[in-house]
């Protein structure tokens, strides 16, 4: 294991945006168990997805899409209050 110095963008909880040397912009890690249940609900998708069940397959995705969209918006507000272009 190597110790390093991280530069922490927003308050540690499930998910922290944190700037890696020697990258040019930040990231956002994401704890394990919040990984795990990204996981299962794209699992749940495909199940989904294969049972023919598009209803259900969408009612998860919108969920998951939801979840994603407020992780990428406390991005873009880490990045807007540190003076970061965005990456993309």
């Amino acid at each position: 294991m190597e110790h390093i110095a991280a530069e922490l963008f927003t308050d540690p909880g499930n998910n922290a945006v944190v700037r890696l040397p020697p990258r040019q912009f930040p990231g956002v890690l994401v704890q394990g168990d919040s990984l795990s249940v990204i996981r299962a609900e794209v699992a749940e998708i495909v199940e989904a997805c294969d049972r023919g069940d598009l209803a259900e397959a969408h009612e998860v995705a919108a969920l998951l899409l939801a979840d994603l969209d407020g992780l990428l918006a406390r991005y873009n507000t880490a990045l807007e209050d540190h003076g970061i272009a965005r990456p993309y």
